[in-house]
């Protein structure tokens, strides 16, 4: 059975993209064209791509609107997600959703990349299942 090995993010600047994922700990190395790509620590690979190189590969493509796509990213606990949040926002980046404790046993907040997608920050709460 095939197994998913890479994430590929279509990025209108990849400059921004870069610096949010890096935000959340993504190491991502300096551009140097319109293509980068980062291994995370569970080996999956995530690749930002300029529309430049997008449109080259697809010519008709053209940008989605709405809600495009979600990530989420575990934190080690409530207080990590409330502090990558504040970290995040604090950086000029929006919140779509403050952090709370959700109702589904999670401490949970969203922020948006600088594309307009959303990533999830979650951890589960003490005695809850993530």
């Amino acid at each position: 059975m095939p197994s998913l090995n890479a994430i590929g993010i279509a990025s209108k600047d990849l400059a921004a993209s870069i610096r949010f994922y890096r935000l959340l700990g993504v190491a991502f190395p300096e551009p140097g064209g319109d293509h980068v790509e980062a291994v995370l620590p569970n080996g999956l690979r995530l690749m930002l791509d300029d529309l430049t190189r997008i449109k080259a590969l697809d010519p008709e493509w053209t940008a989605p609107t709405g809600h495009r796509m979600g990530l989420a990213f575990a934190c080690a606990s409530p207080a990590e997600v409330d502090a990558v949040h504040a970290k995040v926002t604090a950086a000029g980046h929006a919140s779509k959703a403050l952090p709370h404790d959700a109702f589904w046993g999670q401490r949970y907040a969203q922020v948006v990349v600088p594309d307009g997608n959303i990533v999830d920050l979650f951890a589960a709460r003490p005695g809850q299942a993530a």
